[in-house]
């Protein structure tokens, strides 16, 4: 038994988090839904963050925020201890998310560039000499705010389409080289938006991987965009490493989104870090956050992330270990009563990325049936761009869990028939 209780089976409807009261997509969600869809965790935040933000509370004033040194040094430290890479207070800038940092990073180094010293639009914002849009690469299935980041800042989705392995002991999935080679020498590729660990094939990609990935980029002139907000989710026998610390190559060539929102349950907090090591790359990603009013976090987010970085390892070890519990029991549930259903090997995130192919549906109708007949919600793979696979959040009480896939397998059985 460790120091943190997550098998605590914790209240949160009626609470305004999205995960329990948002609305489903066939309506308002009932009172009997077990939710394992969106990324957050149902179990109580670190007891050395909640009595930060406790302390700050009884301050009793929420006024604009200053982001001391300390913020920058919990960070360096961070990293420097957990993965062996080397960064500096200059490199960061902070925003509220992952997701709106992704949004202004790609902006910034698609449509922006340095004239005499100064960040100015590209002429045309970055097309090509007959109109063509800018190209982002990314490797679908993918995080679903990654399309919406190609539409909503004008770049051409190229998708280098991951590749689905039944093989082995264990469905898996790897990078398609050949083609993201191909992809990566188009005059108008211009970033590749990488997810690791990977959100929702649930892969942590191996140094090999990112070295490859890493060196056709740099030969192509494509620049690396690293989402690696999952990246203290691991499974035993896997190890995360940051796309920038494989080499200085890379560092050069790579810009860094992280955060401790998923790992340490903070969403709410809107707390993250873009780092990169080019000055110039800085100051353009520096002016688009100010062009898009997005320079202001809150008091809370600052010193959450403290106290993650500088107290919260003994929590997030035991995370990792209840995890993978979690994760045992939705593999054995599905060998022994969904067998037809392949489970991808989960070596990163909590995340499980299931192949529902068998049901020979949309997973849109799958993911409906079962909100309305099992009351259960888990993520259709069509978000993602993947028909025929389903994703589940197993990031709650075991309990709860058990009750969840008991009712998935209820739904699939009748399905099935």
């Amino acid at each position: 038994m460790g120091k943190y209780n997550f098998d605590e089976m914790t209240i949160r409807r009626g609470t305004n988090c999205v995960k329990w009261d948002a609305e489903s997509p066939v309506g308002p969600i009932s009172e009997d839904v077990i939710p394992l869809w969106v990324a957050d965790m149902d179990f109580k935040v670190a007891p050395e963050i909640v009595n930060v933000l406790k302390d700050r509370v009884d301050q009793e004033i929420f006024g604009y925020t200053h982001v001391p040194d300390s913020y920058y040094e919990a960070a360096v430290n961070w990293w420097e201890r957990r993965r062996g890479w080397h960064t500096e207070k200059d490199w960061y800038l902070y925003i509220a998310g992952v997701v709106p940092a992704m949004s202004v990073v790609v902006k910034a180094l698609t449509q922006y560039e340095i004239v005499d010293g100064e960040v100015v639009e590209k002429p045309n914002r970055g097309r090509g000499p007959h109109g063509e849009l800018p190209k982002m690469i990314i490797q679908s299935p993918a995080y679903n705010c990654f399309f919406s980041t190609a539409k909503n800042n004008l770049c051409e989705l190229s998708i280098n389409k991951l590749i689905y392995d039944t093989e082995g002991d264990q469905a898996t999935w790897y990078i398609d080289f050949e083609d993201l080679e191909r992809r990566a020498a188009d005059p108008m590729a211009k970033v590749l938006l990488f997810c690791n660990p990977h959100n929702p094939c649930g892969r942590v990609w191996p140094r090999e991987d990112l070295e490859r990935v890493a060196d056709i980029c740099r030969r192509n002139g494509v620049i690396v965009i690293s989402d690696e907000i999952h990246c203290e989710l691991e499974m035993p026998g896997y190890h995360f490493t940051p796309m920038a610390s494989i080499s200085q190559v890379a560092q050069d060539n790579t810009v860094t989104m992280n955060s401790p929102s998923k790992s340490f349950n903070i969403a709410g907090l809107g707390i993250s870090n873009i780092i990169t090591n080019n000055p110039d790359w800085k100051k353009i990603i520096d002016r688009v956050i100010n062009i898009n009013e997005l320079c202001e976090v809150n008091p809370f987010g600052v010193l959450a992330l403290q106290a993650a970085y500088n107290e919260g390892e003994p929590w997030l070890k035991e995370l990792n270990e209840y995890l993978y519990g979690n994760y045992r029991t939705l593999l054995s549930f599905f060998e022994e009563n969904l067998p037809e259903f392949p489970v991808s090997k989960l070596e990163g995130t909590y995340l499980v990325w299931v192949d529902v192919r068998a049901l020979d549906m949309s997973a849109n109708d799958i993911e409906n049936s079962l909100l309305l007949n099992e009351k259960v919600w888990i993520n259709s793979g069509v978000m993602y761009g993947l028909d025929g696979f389903m994703r589940i959040n197993i990031a709650c009480p075991r309990a709860r869990l058990q009750q969840g896939l008991d009712r998935i397998a209820t739904g699939f059985h009748r399905l099935m028939k």
